[in-house]
């Protein structure tokens, strides 16, 4: 008989970055609206993004000059890059790093909390845990 008709697993795009998503000199996200750019063009079906998201690191950061709450800036963060990839419909996957300022800063670290999270992204947004495994399919 013929040998069975293999056929290859259907390729996926992944895409991963990893922080600090601002300049040195700059708290305004200016690399991360480029990169939800980036998402919304090119429609990976899975960003892996490493932290820090807000690098405890950064000048600003160090010298409290924020205009809001570690917190707040966190998860104004995470609404744009959920909000500026609903269209593309990839999976989101957010790891947290030690340098995160308003995150646990032990280690094993637990995921990232977002109760404000819209239920209409919930199937396509991952908070995970540093360190993790993920299976893509």
């Amino acid at each position: 008989p013929n040998p069975p008709f293999l056929v290859p697993p259907e390729q996926r795009m992944v895409l991963v970055a990893c922080g600090p998503y601002t300049t040195s000199d700059s708290i305004a996200y200016d690399p991360l609206a480029d990169l939800v750019e980036v998402i919304a063009r090119d429609r990976p079906d899975v960003c892996v993004l490493f932290g820090p998201f807000l690098d405890a690191k950064h000048e600003q950061v160090e010298n409290c000059q924020l205009l809001g709450s570690f917190a707040e800036v966190f998860k104004l963060c995470l609404k744009t890059i959920i909000e500026g990839t609903r269209s593309a419909g990839s999976h989101l996957v957010f790891i947290p790093s030690l340098r995160d300022v308003h995150h646990d800063y032990v280690y094993p670290q637990p995921p990232f909390l977002y109760p404000e999270l819209p239920k209409d992204d919930k199937s396509r947004v991952h908070l995970v845990s540093d360190p993790c495994t993920l299976d893509v399919d």
